[in-house]
């Protein structure tokens, strides 16, 4: 374990810290923030002021953007987040960035090292330009997401949650389950396509997002299937973490029937904690996650996935949800990110602790002892 550090987590403010229900990042900032003030760290997190974290908040917005009803563009959210951050960069052994793109402007324009985690997608078109110095502390949240750019040194650290308090029900219903957002990637429609197939009632917990791309979808495509299937789907809107964990603690399987490169799939192991089987088809990381037929199974389409529904019956909840949360846990995400800040700063052995500058505590006891020493009074 390193010496305590001073560490700023700067957090897009679309969502607060932790989300009331929908956000991935999110939850894995407050998730790692949590940890590292437990383990003696003084954190900081930049974040919308709704947030609740462990340390101290700085605040970038009153509110957080998204349950606002926010759905513009929010570049300038994210650049006067990371103005903040560098207001007080001196406070800081370390910046933690989440900021995505913008990571890599605060990594040139800060004068303190700079870890990045890539929460999204990087196969985009600026991506190549954009990482072609090669820039050390970037921080991939799997080895798929990791894969787009390989000369990259990337560090790979999975997203981590507390899911020992999961519940766990021995008794499951016949119901699938789809829990994510309504978006033709994430493939809510072709959950439905499964259900049906697979003779199966659907439940589905879900968010509509604010932009215009979000909303077409939902009226145009969603909507009509959703009325189209009629009694046999549920359709639950957004639920808040417990409800959602009683949900897949309930189910007989969850299925995750995404086209889009996944760059972690937090619903999986959230699933996988709770026993719930996923089925899911084989993109971006999530046979990172779910081991084919041992904790669900992968299917090339809807039908392939709707005939292995069957199959759910075979496997081992316990075991799943033992080894998800042996795997995924916070405090392993944390020793992952420990480790890097540990190298970022040369903290491999106690010399370079030595390196760190004071904070302005120990700048002010510093001078407070070297006033007594003027005055020939002897410090401890």
């Amino acid at each position: 374990m390193i010496r305590p550090l001073r560490i700023a987590q700067a957090v897009p403010p679309m969502e607060r810290v932790p989300p009331e229900a929908y956000g991935g990042t999110e939850r894995v900032v407050f998730e790692l923030v949590t940890e590292l003030t437990r383990r003696g760290h003084e954190v900081t997190t930049f974040a919308s002021g709704d947030s609740a974290v462990p340390g101290r908040l700085v605040e970038t917005v009153p509110r957080a953007l998204r349950p606002a009803g926010y759905g513009g563009d929010v570049s300038g959210y994210m650049l006067a987040t990371m103005l903040r951050v560098l207001d007080r960069e001196r406070e800081f052994d370390l910046i933690h960035s989440h900021l995505e793109w913008f990571s890599l402007a605060l990594r040139r324009a800060s004068s303190r090292p700079v870890v990045s985690t890539f929460h999204g997608r990087l196969d985009l078109p600026w991506s190549r330009d954009s990482l072609a110095d090669g820039p050390h502390g970037l921080v991939a949240i799997s080895e798929s997401q990791a894969s787009v750019h390989p000369d990259v040194p990337w560090t790979v650290v999975h997203n981590g949650l507390t899911l020992d308090a999961s519940p766990f029900e021995a008794r499951r219903s016949n119901a699938l389950v789809f829990v994510g957002r309504v978006a033709a990637e994430k493939g809510i429609v072709e959950a439905i396509e499964i259900a049906q197939q697979a003779g199966r009632p659907l439940r589905i917990a879900a968010k509509v997002g604010p932009t215009p791309i979000e909303r077409d979808f939902d009226e145009a495509v969603f909507r009509p299937a959703l009325k189209a299937a009629g009694n046999d789907v549920e359709f639950l809107g957004e639920l808040s973490g417990a409800d959602r964990d009683a949900l897949f603690a309930e189910c007989h399987a969850v299925v995750m029937p995404g086209s889009w490169p996944e760059p972690f799939g937090l619903v999986a192991i959230e699933a996988l904690a709770c026993g719930a089987p996923v089925l899911a088809r084989r993109v971006g990381a999530l046979d990172e996650i779910i081991r084919d037929g041992i904790d669900g199974f992968f299917g090339d389409d809807a039908t392939q996935l709707a005939f292995l529904a069957d199959r759910v019956d075979e496997l081992d909840r316990a075991a799943i949800r033992a080894s998800v949360i042996d795997r995924f846990s916070a405090a392993r995400m944390a020793d992952g990110y420990e480790a890097l800040y540990a190298r970022t700063l040369g903290l491999d052995d106690e010399e370079g602790a030595s390196n760190l500058e004071p904070g302005p505590d120990e700048i002010q006891a510093q001078s407070h002892d070297r006033r007594l020493d003027r005055a020939g009074v002897t410090t401890g």
